[in-house]
């Protein structure tokens, strides 16, 4: 049975900066980055391959919230308020602020400049493991994308989901280890018994 991926969530403190176009408000900026380690606190460090988001843009209804809370929505891609593509830099957002209180502080906090990250919140469906370095690196591969936020520090909530990830990688290659060593058992004892049967 194949279980679905828990939800993680990751944030990247980069430059965050709004434009003002006729009354409308839009921000600007990158959800993640392609190709960049991030140490996720001291267990493992973190990079997201090139296309990881593309399958999931394809069909997504991606919301934008202000700090992973969804009941404080700022922008929706079925609702045109919100875009997202893959460049060669990253995960590029663009967000137009609604006229509420939300909105409004938002705008007012990247202008102070007291917010200068955004995050995503997403699943995990392929990604691979390196442990031949200290700490382990984990590469993402592909995502479903769930959620771009507006963030004022960086989280990295779903840190325990990644490395029980991690331990499974681990599992499954003692197994293969273990068949492996089985199979060459099972040869030599043949390749025995053929040698002893021409005896």
């Amino acid at each position: 049975m194949t279980t679905k991926p828990e939800a993680e969530k990751r944030s990247l403190v980069k430059p965050v900066e709004t434009r003002a176009d006729g009354g409308k408000t839009t921000v600007i900026g990158y959800a993640a980055i392609f190709g960049e380690e991030a140490e996720i606190g001291e267990w493992f460090t973190e990079v997201i391959a090139r296309g990881a988001f593309t399958k999931s843009l394809l069909t997504a209804d991606v919301r934008a919230y202000f700090a992973h809370d969804s009941g404080r929505v700022l922008g929706r891609v079925s609702a045109g308020t919100l875009r997202l593509k893959e460049d060669d830099k990253g995960l590029a957002v663009e967000i137009d602020l609604p006229d509420t209180s939300d909105g409004r502080d938002v705008r007012t906090l990247i202008d102070r400049g007291d917010i200068t990250g955004m995050s995503f919140g997403f699943f995990v469906y392929r990604q691979e493991w390196d442990e031949t370095v200290s700490p382990p690196k984990r590469t993402i591969l592909e995502v479903e994308l769930r959620e771009v936020s507006i963030v004022s520090e960086p989280a990295y909530d779903g840190t325990s989901v990644a490395l029980r990830s991690l331990d499974e990688a681990r599992r499954e290659r003692r197994q293969q280890n273990f068949n492996a060593a089985a199979s060459r058992l099972r040869m030599k004892t043949h390749l025995d018994l053929c040698v002893r049967s021409k005896a």
